[in-house]
């Protein structure tokens, strides 16, 4: 499996395969034509709930990753929507945080491949 990690205000570039926007809410000044989306998951982002709890404060981040990784369990088509296009190819996971070490993104990359 072939997942990648950019944020969405990089430039696109043809090594991204099928870029997957995994964010609940679109980039703020990111216009949708400029970010050369092909999915935009927004069921297999964190619940409202917990990505107000986190508040990318990496002082959360292990207890986050743990109640992430709970709802993506429960996400069984999100999740394998994700598995089948990286099935096909090269998958980027598209994220909007400016933390680029403590975010959804990292956290189900992680989780996608402990469990594929």
């Amino acid at each position: 499996m072939q997942v990648r990690l950019k944020r969405a205000y990089e430039e696109p570039s043809k090594q991204d395969g099928t870029r997957v926007l995994v964010d609940r809410v679109w980039p703020r000044g990111l216009k949708k034509e400029d970010a050369h989306i092909d999915h935009w998951l927004r069921d297999i982002a964190p619940s409202t709930e917990l990505r107000k709890w986190f508040g990318h404060d990496p002082d959360k981040w292990w207890q986050f990753r743990q109640r992430y990784f709970r709802e993506l369990s429960r996400n069984h088509p999100a999740v394998d929507e994700i598995r089948h296009l990286a099935d096909k190819g090269r998958v980027t996971l598209v994220f909007s945080a400016r933390d680029e070490r403590h975010n959804n993104a990292v956290a189900l990359k992680e989780y996608l491949q402990q469990s594929s």
